[in-house]
């Protein structure tokens, strides 16, 4: 398997075989036949039909499964990339999840609260390979959270890179990008939780959930 065809493959994870994905993507590309015209809609329906919600899961395979995450119409950065990785690769456009820990100054004040701090360690965005080169968007947050919160929405042409942005509309401080992870073939899950252990602590983590769940 050489470098490129490692990004196209369907996995446990990026389970692009699965019946609802293929359709899916197949669904939101038709009609297009340019692979930057194919990213940028299903950019947007991953952006925007995919709540956010900072749930942080606890170590279930499923919890990280593209099928189940379009079932689910939720779930965090991490998994909003996953499905977009997957429904990317099931229109033959290879695509990778990059990790990399960030700090949210426009992070709630009640989720703050929970976790103890505003940084958020392995945030997940997407590589997209186009027309000879690798493409970076990030689908975190839908419109309608942006709108509601005076934040700048990710915008992405399929060509140029579309990460969060460093402000909000009022000039604030929102994301800062620190360490970068790299790439990974698969989530590395271990690394994850115990990033997550270390920011937070196990307690924080559970509040976090319950917090959201209820």
């Amino acid at each position: 398997m050489n470098e490129m065809e490692k990004w196209l493959k369907s996995t446990p994870t990026f389970d692009f075989g699965n019946k609802s994905i293929e359709e899916k993507a197949k669904d939101i590309t038709k009609g297009y036949e340019e692979a930057s015209d194919k990213a940028r809609s299903l950019f947007y329906f991953v952006r925007d039909k995919i709540k956010f919600i900072p749930h942080l899961p606890v170590g279930v395979l499923e919890s990280y499964q593209a099928s189940k995450i379009l079932k689910a119409r939720g779930g965090m950065c991490i998994q909003k990339a996953i499905l977009l990785a997957t429904l990317a690769r099931a229109v033959g456009i290879p695509a990778l999840v990059h990790f990399v820990d960030i700090r949210n100054h426009r992070v709630p004040t009640k989720i703050k609260e929970v976790l103890g701090t505003n940084l958020f360690p392995y945030h997940g965005y997407n590589e997209l390979y186009i027309d000879g080169k690798w493409v970076k968007a990030a689908p975190t947050f839908e419109l309608k959270v942006c709108q509601e919160n005076r934040l700048i929405p990710v915008e992405f042409d399929g060509k140029h890179d579309a990460l969060l942005p460093s402000h909000d509309l009022d000039g604030n401080p929102h994301i800062e990008y620190l360490q970068d992870h790299g790439r990974y073939e698969n989530i590395p899950l271990d690394k994850i939780y115990d990033a997550w252990t270390q920011a937070y602590g196990l307690e924080a983590r559970r509040g976090l959930n319950q917090f959201i769940e209820v």
